[in-house]
């Protein structure tokens, strides 16, 4: 632990890829309470791989691949919600088109790009040691905005999370919270995809907010709970990678979810005395 310490003081790469779990846990943990509540898991799956096809695309036509990656995540985001809401097509058959489709586009331009591409695995399975700078104040910027959003339209975004037809009744902006929301994931998504990987971001978004819902009811306090996760599990992987040499993406994945098989079990624990002491 001390010599982790030390080493983040003396190295750069190290204080970006802590400064980037700090970040990007604040991002994951708020956006991923809402995708939890609304229900939108497999949707953010759907963005995530769809982003896949930006980054393909960039490195095909030559500029930097997150900005293909931000392009795609948005306008597939979009496209969504306006196919969603006209009806006209299942969301979780627009979704599985939409995540085939980001995948099969950047496998295709992957492979017409002509010699090698060096950051493609970074992009599937994550590199957080290789966050740069410019990226950590996009994160910031990210981060402010959501903490902002949820300050000032926080009350909107609860409702329609967990109720969207009941907003409607009481004359919400739901369209427009929806489509400002998918694009927070979509940016979110960007952000993030360096940390894990378009392989394993969904359970950013997802795993900290079902460890917070397991001791928390309130939505505020879920979030908030959902934040600490979230960054706990990414500085905890960080440090098991610096003393394991494994991958520090794949090593904050399996902390959440130790994390989440503990918090069900203390429920369920909780749950059990509490119907013994009824009984008694």
């Amino acid at each position: 632990m001390t010599d982790f310490i030390s080493d983040i003081s003396r190295f750069a790469f190290l204080q970006n890829a802590l400064t980037a779990s700090l970040l990007c846990g604040i991002v994951c943990g708020i956006t991923g309470s809402y995708i939890v509540a609304r229900r939108l898991v497999f949707l953010s799956g759907g963005i995530t791989h769809a982003s896949f096809g930006g980054i393909g695309m960039a490195c095909y036509l030559g500029f930097d691949p997150l900005l293909g990656a931000l392009l795609f995540s948005v306008a597939s985001a979009l496209g969504l919600e306006r196919f969603i809401a006209t009806g006209k097509v299942r969301e979780d058959s627009a979704i599985g088109v939409l995540w085939a489709l980001g995948m099969a586009a950047g496998i295709i331009f992957i492979f017409l790009t002509p010699g090698y591409t060096p950051n493609l695995m970074s992009f599937l399975f994550g590199s957080i040691l290789t966050i740069t700078t410019p990226l950590l104040w996009w994160s910031a910027l990210l981060a402010a905005s959501l903490l902002i959003l949820f300050g000032l339209w926080g009350r909107n975004i609860m409702y329609v999370a967990f109720d969207a037809g009941f907003s409607e009744t009481q004359k919400m902006p739901v369209r427009a919270v929806n489509a400002v929301m998918l694009a927070v994931v979509a940016a979110a998504v960007v952000i993030t995809i360096r940390l894990v990987g378009v392989m394993l971001l969904v359970s950013l978004f997802t795993i900290p907010p079902l460890v917070s819902a397991s001791v928390a009811r309130r939505f505020s306090r879920i979030t908030a709970g959902a934040v600490a996760v979230a960054v706990a599990g990414l500085v905890s992987g960080l440090f098991i990678s610096y003393h394991t040499q494994l991958p520090p993406g794949a090593s904050s994945v399996i902390v959440l979810i130790v994390l989440y098989l503990i918090a069900r079990l203390l429920k369920t624990a909780y749950t059990k005395r509490r119907l013994l002491r009824a009984k008694a």
